[in-house]
């Protein structure tokens, strides 16, 4: 598939990006950090589904509206699909308080941490080796490593999980994977995974109440 812009196009986008935001970079990071630490602590998801809120709410307006539709006329719709999942973030996180952390499952912290791992450490690591040097380079907050510990954290969390949480991700997920293949972006390849545990998370079955054993009756 071809897009509508050559890759250093796309890396020159990140150039400006990267430049005009320095150092929030790092507050993202950091911000991220501190959700993963919360994550895994457990309890009430409001201060995790509030860094997603602003985390997707930035990525969505920063990135692709002031900077990504300068070269590609689909950014704008882009940046809508991230507002549709801060606002999904928002509504499940903040409002209704349904995002609760802390799974006793072995398997899902182990894909969660995985995928939070890859997001923050694996990523720029591969794109550095891949000869992307700063600031030609997606940083932290950049879509893709974003949508990566967003799959990370939502595998974290206790289930049941409310699916349509994963609409927005996996969709971007699609699109980035198509973006990773044409314009040969290797560390973006880590996308498509995280897409596919996306939807095996959704696709999970939610886990049953225990029945309660009967009780002794007394002076039986």
């Amino acid at each position: 598939m071809s897009m509508p812009f050559t890759i250093r196009e796309f890396l020159d986008v990140f150039a400006r990006y990267n430049t005009a935001i320095w150092p929030f970079q790092l507050v993202m990071t950091a911000a991220a950090l501190g959700a993963v630490v919360m994550a895994l602590r457990g309890g009430r998801g409001r201060l995790v589904g509030a860094y997603l809120v602003a985390q997707w709410a930035w990525t969505g307006v920063v990135y692709h509206w002031l900077f990504f539709s300068a070269i590609n006329p689909a950014a704008r719709g882009f940046a809508i699909l991230w507002l549709a999942g801060a606002l999904a973030f928002a509504w499940a996180g903040l409002w209704k308080g349904r995002l609760v952390f802390r799974t006793t499952s072995p398997p899902r912290l182990i894909v969660g941490t995985l995928l939070i791992a890859y997001a923050l450490v694996v990523y720029p690591i591969l794109g550095h080796f891949d000869g992307r040097a700063y600031p030609f380079s997606p940083t932290y907050g950049a879509p893709c490593p974003v949508t990566i510990l967003t799959f990370g954290l939502l595998w974290l969390a206790r289930p049941p999980l409310s699916r349509f949480l994963l609409i927005a991700p996996v969709l971007w997920a699609a699109v980035g994977s198509v973006g990773a293949f044409s314009l040969d972006v290797r560390e973006d390849l880590g996308l498509l995974v995280a897409g596919v545990s996306g939807i095996v998370l959704a696709l999970l079955p939610a886990p049953q109440p225990r029945a309660e054993e009967p009780r002794e009756v007394q002076g039986a």
